[in-house]
């Protein structure tokens, strides 16, 4: 394969205007940039993260393909966390002529209060907008009121085409802006544009095909026409020299990794050809296409090298129609159950709750058949109405309510009134503080062992009418109440669970021990904390 230089210490790269511009084409590149002043022009692209783990592979994607306008170009990341006007702070602190933000559904309410604040600290700065949760319904939201543009569908080269507009003084009359269809083999790739600390502490994000040919209503894919490949010896030449940077964590952003079997193939024999302790790779993968060669490869990868994120939505046929879902559920069980017993992936599958004609009944034998299979983790999502996706078609017929405000999550249907909606949020909540994380792996199956949607909806309720809390449950006091709730509810077990919990306590590796917590719900606590504001005033008189 091919091989590329690289600094051992690379950030964002910055360019010369020139580099790598044959003596043939120098001209034409001189055309590009005769009116624009480069050196008076700066541009910033930013986005808020969720967490500073993500790295946006968008960013990167726009960056790669600026041409010349890479030496006047740089990467800003932030994360949900940090205030809007610290963000401005820094973003000011570049002296942008031009910034664009990628826009998501988890981060559109602070990426608007970023720009308005922008707008009225240095209006005169120009602000594009791009990514999906802008590329529909643009018009009516407040953040594009903000902006100067917006630029719809796949920006990787009409961002270009947009920020010489706007140092030519040529910028388009309109402010959203539709991207042309972009062809793969047109693309400069982004990953050389990872930096030394994104390979050493955050997940990098990959792709080696884009689109999806089905049509699942609730996923803004279903819009695609198919899915689309890059050329894989390029790709592989690109992972090839991120693996030898020393990357080691990959995430696969595929919508369907395991589509065309022969190209999954060369990609995990590609990896597994590199295993080390350190090399783990995430992959989303269709459940029910599991062929014989793939299955002989797969169990092959060692512990804690695999992750695969199986979409299985809902095991309900009338609902799979109802969202034009095409699964073979009896297939997808046994896809999965194969998966945990022959191979070391870790499992995380998906359910939605809210679809259109899903009821609570139908959702609790969906979960209860997931659960038979054994995944690792059961994510359980709330319908969101994402901007352009296909589901706001069945509004009227199933009478589907939206939260009007992010992350617009459904809120009632024709068949889950909101208080049930409710509920199982909090059931959602409370699994993933037990269920998912790990923290329960002796003790689940048999706190689980008779019904396990009714027993853990039962759990779901004593802890909620204990404490009135979803979030900041200490992890002691989780392992205590969880006891009390089995002591509760399902006292023929407690004593049973009891010993198994004693070896989750152990393997949390928390300070002190197990014989000292709270796990019946005789024992009351007798410390009486003073309210904080006394405690404040205390301070001042000591």
């Amino acid at each position: 394969m091919a091989t590329q230089q690289f600094e051992t210490q690379l950030s964002i790269k910055q360019i010369d205007a020139t580099d790598g511009v044959t003596t043939s084409n120098k001209d034409s590149v001189s055309k590009q940039i005769q009116t624009a002043d480069l050196t008076s022009t700066k541009i910033v692209l930013a986005t808020i993260n969720a967490k500073y783990i993500h790295a946006s592979l968008g960013l990167r994607y726009l960056y790669a393909n600026l041409q010349e306008l890479q030496s006047c170009c740089e990467i800003k990341e932030f994360v949900i966390q940090t205030r809007p006007i610290d963000i401005v702070e820094q973003i000011l602190a570049s002296k942008p002529t031009i910034v664009g933000f990628g826009v998501y559904i988890w981060n559109i309410v602070e990426t608007t209060n970023v720009v308005s604040l922008l707008k009225v600290v240095a209006p005169e700065i120009k602000i594009v907008l791009g990514g999906p949760e802008v590329s529909y319904e643009s018009e009516q939201q407040a953040i594009v009121q903000s902006a100067d543009f917006v630029l719809t569908g796949e920006a990787d080269l009409s961002f270009y085409q947009l920020c010489k507009d706007i140092i030519n003084r040529t910028e388009p009359q309109q402010k959203v802006l539709k991207s042309k269809p972009v062809e793969l083999k047109d693309l400069a790739l982004p990953y050389e544009y990872y930096s030394d600390e994104d390979l050493k502490n955050r997940l990098l994000y990959v792709e080696a095909s884009r689109g999806c040919p089905f049509k699942c209503e609730f996923c803004l894919s279903s819009l695609d026409t198919a899915s689309n490949p890059f050329e894989l010896e390029l790709f592989l030449e690109q992972m090839e020299i991120l693996y030898q940077r020393g990357a080691r964590n990959f995430k696969f952003i595929d919508r369907t990794f395991n589509l065309n079997i022969k190209t999954t193939m060369q990609i995990m024999q590609f990896f597994l050809d590199k295993m080390s302790d350190e090399l783990f790779l995430h992959f989303e993968v269709v459940p029910d296409h599991l062929p014989r060669k793939l299955k002989e490869l797969l169990t092959q990868f060692p512990e804690g090298s695999l992750q695969f994120e199986v979409g299985i939505q809902t095991f309900n046929p009338e609902v799979q129609t109802n969202i034009s879902r095409k699964q073979n559920n009896p297939k997808s069980k046994e896809n999965l159950m194969w998966l945990k017993d022959n191979t070391h992936a870790h499992i995380h599958a998906d359910l939605i709750f809210g679809l259109p004609g899903e009821t609570f009944e139908t959702f609790r034998d969906s979960f209860n058949e997931l659960y038979e299979c054994r995944p690792h983790e059961i994510q359980l999502g709330i319908l969101k109405r994402l901007k352009g996706s296909p589901i706001i078609r069945h509004t009227e017929g199933f009478d589907l309510r939206f939260n009007p405000l992010p992350p617009f999550n459904i809120l009632s249907t024709d068949r889950v009134d909101f208080a049930t909606m409710q509920l199982v949020n909090r059931f959602a909540r409370y699994w993933d503080m037990i269920g998912n994380s790990g923290r329960f792996k002796h003790s689940l199956a048999l706190i689980l062992s008779d019904n396990p949607f009714d027993e853990f909806l039962a759990i779901t309720n004593w802890l909620f009418e204990k404490t009135g809390q979803t979030h900041q449950i200490n992890l002691k006091r989780l392992y205590e109440l969880v006891s009390q709730a089995v002591e509760a509810l399902f006292p023929h077990k407690h004593q049973g669970v009891i010993e198994l919990l004693a070896l989750d306590f152990a393997a949390s590796k928390l300070k002190g021990y197990f014989e000292n917590l709270a796990l019946y719900n005789t024992q009351q606590a007798a410390a009486v904390t003073q309210p904080k504001l006394m405690q404040r005033q205390q301070r001042h008189l000591q």
